[in-house]
């Protein structure tokens, strides 16, 4: 029996691939990934979606602009053109990635199957390859989730990982889905000019943020495409050439058919599950949560309920919150406990902030209002929601929609979230994740700065000033 032994193995090559640090420049490194180079954030999801975003934006301005006096009319978009501007770069990034790693360094293998774990410290490729190393780290990311329903297989249905690579602007395409993916695809194709249809299965879009948010997206949204809630997937077939996206009733016990939208392309967009159960985990006794790869606090594998020597875990197959910028933070932290095993840094870093580039922008960090009267209690809390409108550069916006929320510990001045709506929110909720991450108290955080004005950052000013806590003393 042929075994390949490594220093390292890394099965995933997203976040995965920034493990190999320069410590391991003299060592034997084995990468893993049967898909495309790069992973989930760069290929399919955070960046081209963000590039897709952006010019649905500036195509939506017109509407915004009317509304001052100017006159700006959108005709078109070319839809080739931005895709292939978009992916253009990102596939030359994939295989630049990819020609680095398996041909221009030495100390590097890069092997492009899938691969199951054969023992606590032994991997198997598909094509019978056995692979040993000291240190293994798994991230293997996620994929979308799909509901089990007819239909799935028909040309035009299409998962996140592929709707962005269509040949041309559909026009009309149904989203199935109201969390954070098919909110951004439901404004990138209507900014771009596509009729859009939002299926979602509960009442509200975005249900998983706090009520305000969740509620004021909603209303937004029905005045920019159209939203079908209460609404659960029953099946999609074919009908007059065109898609058929048949739908019953959220929590109906006869599941019959009581709507239905016909459409050109329909993108499920229903979640992502981890790729847990690719890796025959249960070979390796690796514990999993929910479907996650339990770690403990140093980000080792858990086999029941104990360190799995030399085995860790980061990114979207140990995290339920997926996020790129979690995972990166996860690699940093793995990377130095590989390398400095007896001074290892537990993961302390919070809250975790999160962001929709939707229309408009959405962000979040920490607790939503409920969640902060059930661990406080709701006279421990104070609320504040300052409107985008009530500041000067509001002003020059007329902005009618755009609002910032804050909940604070009345006790010690502490931000315990923050939820902004509006142009820029993922901007502007940065100094308050200081705040949070930092401790600083809000009134502190207001009075203990310069706040430019007019500029857009006052409606956060503004906000940690109407929290109900202690003065810091600053004038």
């Amino acid at each position: 029996m042929n075994i390949e032994h490594y220093d390292l193995a890394i099965i995933g090559s997203g976040s995965g691939n920034s493990v190999i640090t320069p410590y391991w420049d003299n060592k034997k490194v084995a990468i893993i990934d049967s898909g495309i180079f790069g992973g989930t954030c760069l290929n399919v999801g955070c960046i081209p979606t963000k590039m897709f975003a952006y010019p649905a934006q500036l195509a939506s301005n017109s509407a915004d602009a009317a509304r001052l006096g100017v006159e700006l009319n959108f005709t078109s978009a070319d839809w080739p053109g931005i895709r292939d501007r978009i992916f253009s770069r990102i596939d030359a990034i994939s295989e630049g990635g990819k020609v680095y790693r398996d041909k221009e360094l030495d100390h590097t293998t890069l092997i492009t199957e899938e691969v199951q774990f054969s023992g606590p410290k032994q991997l198997t490729t598909s094509t019978g390859r056995i692979v040993e190393a000291d240190q293994i780290v798994i991230a293997a990311g996620s994929r979308p989730s799909l509901p089990d329903v007819p239909g799935l297989d028909l040309p035009g249905v299409h998962t996140s990982d592929t709707i962005m690579r269509i040949d041309r602007l559909p026009k009309r395409i149904i989203i199935v889905g109201g969390k954070y993916i098919g909110s951004e695809f439901a404004a990138i194709f209507s900014g771009l000019g596509s009729e859009v249809i939002h299926i979602n299965r509960s009442g509200q879009l975005l249900s998983n943020h706090d009520n305000t948010i969740s509620d004021e997206f909603t209303r937004i949204a029905k005045e920019q495409w159209q939203v079908a809630l209460n609404r659960t997937l029953h099946s999609i077939d074919q009908e007059h050439g065109r898609l058929r996206v048949n739908l019953s009733a959220t929590g109906h016990e006869t599941n019959e058919v009581v709507d239905y939208f016909t459409g050109d392309v329909v993108l499920l967009a229903t979640g992502r599950v981890p790729n847990t159960d690719r890796l025959n985990l249960p070979a390796a006794g690796i514990d999993t949560d929910a479907g996650f790869i339990a770690r403990d606090e140093y980000l080792r594998v858990l086999s029941d309920g104990e360190p799995l020597e030399g085995v860790w875990a980061l990114g979207d197959i140990a995290n339920p919150q997926m996020l790129k910028h979690v995972a990166n933070h996860e690699q940093r932290l793995v990377s130095h406990n590989m390398e400095n095993p007896h001074a290892m840094k537990p993961d302390t870093l919070a809250p975790v902030p999160a962001g929709v580039f939707t229309r408009p922008q959405i962000a979040s960090a920490g607790m939503t209002e409920e969640e902060a009267k059930s661990q406080y209690g709701e006279d421990a809390i104070t609320v504040k929601i300052q409107d985008y409108g009530d500041t000067a550069y509001g002003w020059a916006m007329e902005d009618s929609d755009g609002f910032v929320k804050l909940i604070g510990e009345k006790a010690t001045g502490h931000i315990l979230g923050a939820h902004i709506l509006g142009s820029e929110a993922t901007n502007l909720i940065q100094p308050v994740l200081t705040a949070m991450s930092m401790k600083i108290p809000a009134h502190h955080m207001a009075r203990g700065q310069y706040w430019i004005h007019p500029a857009m950052a006052e409606v956060v000013e503004n906000a940690l000033l109407g929290l109900e806590v202690p003065d810091s003393g600053c004038i």
